[in-house]
Parts: C-alpha cells; structure tokens; sequence
C-alpha cells in the first residue's frame, strides 16, 4: 500500500535524509500540464499549455493575475495553486494598503516559499502539490521566480515545469543569452515555440494555449500583467508556421547552382549487388 515506512507522514524522516512526502508532491507538478516563464530586462512572460479531462469539459485555469504588477502560472494540482494565489493576492493588496507600494516581486516569492515550508513541518498538514512560476515587474526590473513544493524557491532567466518540460528546457537553454535584450514580441514567440516542444506533435493553437505578459514600457510606466487575446495569439502561431514553413534565401542560389553543374555519370552495379527486388 505504501513506498515504505517513512512515507506516511511529512514529518517523519528516512534514513536516508529525505521526506517522501515532499518528493510525492513534487512528482505531482511534474504530471501536470506543461507552463513556461522567460523574462526580458524590461518584461516577464508566462505561457501554459491548456488540457482538458475530456472532449465534454472545457480546461481549468493555468494562468492567474496577482496583482497589477505580477502574476503566476502553475503546474500539478490546480486546487492549491487556485489558493495559493488567492494568498499571494491578499499578500499584495496588504503591502499595497500599509506602504502604498507595490509588493516587490522577490518579497512575494519569499512569502510564498514561507508558506509551503510550513507545511512540511506539521503532521496535520500535507505539502501543497503544485509547482508556482512567479513573474512580475519592480524598480529593480523584470524578475521569474520557481516556487517548489518543498519551500525552496530559484530565479530564473528561463525556466519550464509540468509533464514534457524537459523539452521545453532543453529549447530555452539554447536561446536564453540573448532574452535580456528581447522585445516583448520575441519573448512571446518564444514561449510558444517553447510550449509547443512539450505537446508532442499535438498541433498548437490559440485554444490550447494561454500567454500572459507583465513589463515596462518604454515611457516608464508599467504595462500591467495582463492575458494576451486568443486571436492575437493566433496570429503569432500563423505568422510562425508560415515563417517555418518559408524556404531559406539561399535556396533559389543553390537550385540554379544545381541546375548548372553536368549530370553525374551512372555507376555500373557491382558484380554481386543484389537485384532491387531483393533489397
């Protein structure tokens, strides 16, 4: 019924130093449906892939804004990802009411990581099964942040969770050198391009996909975290594939090349090459 002896409570630890019921909550981001961060030196991007249960149902939200400033994307059980960013909301209209300011982005992560370190240290309590991205805009810039279940938290330049993501990681550690100088365009195309990895030959449309962008604009005032309209991100996919599917500029130059040079003279078979039906 159980892995072991050691996996019936959070607090108990193994022999080996490790909390299994940690390590089954962070198993629990990994099967949820994929989501991707990147962040440029003036905007941050969220995407994630929509999956459904069944034909019948429509997809639960993956995407959630926090505040004008930050938003989340999670992956694993959305239930507690939907209540932890309730939490993260309340988090930031308190800051926001005491010191009429914005909640700083790493402030926010910080709380966030307190929060899910508590429950790795009551026995009445389960660790939470969902994995957060953070983004979000301060005077400091663009900032992603991983919120793990165990309570440990990263800043990222790039970073993807949830199943397939390996795929998406493997494509955004190709490219991330060149995200700090990114428009915000480039960072969305990319985060799709990113998501795409993960879908395993699933065709990506504006309908099983969500895109979410917060950033500053270039007067200085702060763009808020806001959900991109499908049909904008439709015509991003179509503008992909179309540039996908465009030949090189240098194929008319190598065609003609071909074209110019003799045909090659037809070798004689070999003595003992088999006859083509028998290949």
């Amino acid at each position: 019924m159980f892995r072991n002896q050691y996996d019936t409570d959070v607090t108990t630890w193994s022999p080996a130093g490790r909390l299994f019921q940690v390590e089954y909550a962070m198993e629990a981001v990994k099967q949820g449906s994929a989501c991707v961060g990147l962040r440029s030196a003036t905007h941050a991007v969220l995407a994630a892939a929509n999956k459904s249960n069944n034909e019948l149902s429509s997809h639960q939200r993956k995407v959630f804004r926090v505040a004008d400033h930050a938003g989340v994307a999670l992956a694993g059980l959305t239930a507690d990802g939907r209540v932890l960013s309730r939490f993260l909301r309340n988090e930031c209209i308190n800051h926001a009411f005491v010191y009429d300011a914005p909640l700083p982005v790493s402030r926010l992560a910080l709380r966030l990581a307190d929060k899910a370190q508590v429950c790795t240290q009551r026995s009445w309590k389960r660790p939470y099964g969902v994995g957060l991205l953070v983004a979000g805009l301060d005077e400091s810039g663009a900032h992603l942040y991983y919120n793990c279940p165990s309570g440990n938290y990263f800043e990222y330049q790039a970073f993807a969770i949830g199943s397939r993501s390996q795929a998406a990681k493997t494509y955004l550690e190709r490219r991330f050198e060149k995200f700090n100088d990114y428009t915000p365009d480039q960072l969305i195309r990319d985060a799709l391009s990113a998501i795409k990895e993960t879908l395993q030959g699933e065709k990506l449309t504006s309908s099983n996909c969500t895109i979410a962008i917060v950033g500053r604009k270039e007067d200085g005032t702060v763009d808020p975290f806001s959900m991109i309209d499908a049909t904008r991100i439709q015509e991003i996919i179509d503008s992909m594939e179309a540039a996908d599917e465009a030949p090189p500029a240098d194929a008319p130059a190598m065609q003609e090349d071909a074209g110019d040079a003799p045909p090659a003279a037809a070798e004689p078979p070999a003595a003992d090459a088999p006859a083509p039906m028998d290949i």
